[in-house]
Parts: structure tokens; sequence; C-alpha cells
């Protein structure tokens, strides 16, 4: 019974074979497609009528409340008295301190032992952990100088006309006749906390004008650390990020503002 059944399958084998050789392929027609609206789907332009919908246009209005990916809302007036307010509540994602509970819930990166064998039987969980502390205290250092990089550069191109390169107020508007702005570097700049300053950077101030539209939230914290930074270094003490005894950093001469809540925008 079985040799029949292969000499069936063999033979006919040998005819789809056969046949699919005398049909031959024709390149020049496209080949036969099943349910091609699954593939082909009718395109709509953004701004073009469309049947489809009960108001007759393609591009719909977002759900009442949605809030788009990186934009939370700010729940903030611009007048003076939200900007204190701002300054309360608002914590600066970038700080120094707020970096550190960043980093300290970060897992721990185990020691690889064949690295150093010598050196990782040596090392008992006493000795690894101030290790691990300076390891984590160098990360927050490195994070905030990245983000002190990172002002630097949005400071160059939208604050330096206004405000200086050292943040005096002598920009080279003010030489053409624009009321200068206060120093950066003393009086209330330096005494505003960091969410006050974000609410000026996001809503202006006087004859300064807003800059929530230039300016990425996280662009406008890190401008506000490089400003830290210019008034550290006018100070007659300099703001030195250093690793404490237990492993965290800490701000020498003046904290990049302690946190109040952790309400970060």
């Amino acid at each position: 019974m079985m040799n029949r059944l292969n000499i069936f399958l063999a033979v006919l084998l040998l005819v789809v074979v056969g046949m699919t050789s005398l049909v031959g392929v024709d390149y020049s027609r496209p080949n036969i497609e099943i349910l091609p609206d699954m593939k082909y789907t009718p395109a709509w332009e953004a701004f073009a009528a469309n049947p489809n919908f009960p108001d007759g246009r393609t591009m719909q209005a977002p759900v009442p409340g949605t809030i788009a990916r990186g934009h939370l809302p700010l729940h903030f007036a611009p007048t003076k008295e939200d900007a204190i307010r701002a300054g309360e509540i608002l914590d600066n994602p970038f700080a120094v301190s707020t970096i550190e509970t960043v980093v300290a819930a970060e897992p721990v990166e185990p020691v690889a032992a064949d690295a150093h064998p010598a050196a990782s039987a040596m090392l008992t969980p006493e000795a690894a952990e101030p290790l691990e502390a300076m390891r984590r205290a160098a990360i927050v250092r490195e994070r905030f100088a990245a983000s002190v990089a990172r002002g630097a550069a949005v400071y160059r191109v939208f604050c330096v006309a206004c405000h200086g390169a050292k943040g005096a107020g002598d920009g080279l508007v003010t030489q053409r006749g624009f009321p200068p702005p206060p120093s950066l570097l003393t009086g209330k700049s330096v005494q505003m906390k960091d969410g006050r300053l974000f609410h000026i950077l996001t809503y202006g101030q006087g004859s300064m004008a807003p800059f929530a539209g230039q300016l990425a939230r996280d662009q406008r914290w890190d401008v506000i650390n490089y400003v830290r930074q210019l008034q550290g270094a006018a100070a007659p003490t300099a703001d030195v990020v250093t690793p404490t005894a237990e492993g965290t950093t800490a701000v020498e001469g003046r904290d990049s503002q302690p946190p109040k809540s952790k309400l970060t925008p």
C-alpha cells in the first residue's frame, strides 16, 4: 500500500513540476492579489475632506484632556504670586539633590569576578560599599556637569544677547539702547529658587519675553543650572560638587535649590 502511495505522489510531483515549467512567468503583468484592500488602504490627506467621519474632516481633534507626550501641563499663571509659588513646589530635575535621589534608586552594579579574581575575592561587602558610594558620586557629578554643559549652549544662543557672557546684564542689545536686565550674579536672582527662575523663563517677566516656545522644559532647567554655575563662580566661595562620607554628593557654598516637593514638570 505504501509503495503505491509513494509512486502516486512521485508522479503527481512530476506533473506539477512539468506544468509549472510550461506555464512560465510574465514579468510584464502583475500577480493576482487576493483581498487587495488589506494591502492598499486609501490614504487621506490631513486637511482633506473625508466622508468617513460625521464632521467630514480627516484630521480629528484629540480627546478632551489629552496630554501630548512630554508636555505635561503647568498650572500656573503669569503673575508674580505664581512665580513665587512655582519656586516653592517645583523641583529642578537636574539639580544635584534630585540626581542623587535618582542614582540612589538605581541597581548596584556587581563586581566582575573574572576581571580581577584576586581583588574580587578580597572585596567583602563592607569593603565594596565605599567603592559603590564613590561610583555613584561620580555619576552624580557627571550628570550634573552634562546638564550645565547643555545649559551653557542654550545660554549662548538665547540669553547672552541681553544678559551678557557672564550674566552681568551687559549684552550687546543693552549697548544699543535696550534697557539692561538685572545682573544674574547679585541681588534677587541669586536668592530666587530654581522653580521661580523656571517660571520666569516660561512666562516671562517685565521686559523679558517668555521662552516656553523656544526652549523645551529640560533646556530651561539646564540653563538654570548654568546660571547657578555662573553665580557660584562669581561668589566668594564657588560651588563645587564634592562627595560626602556617606557616598552622596554635596554642593559647597550653596546648594542648587534643596527640593521642597517631588513635583517635577
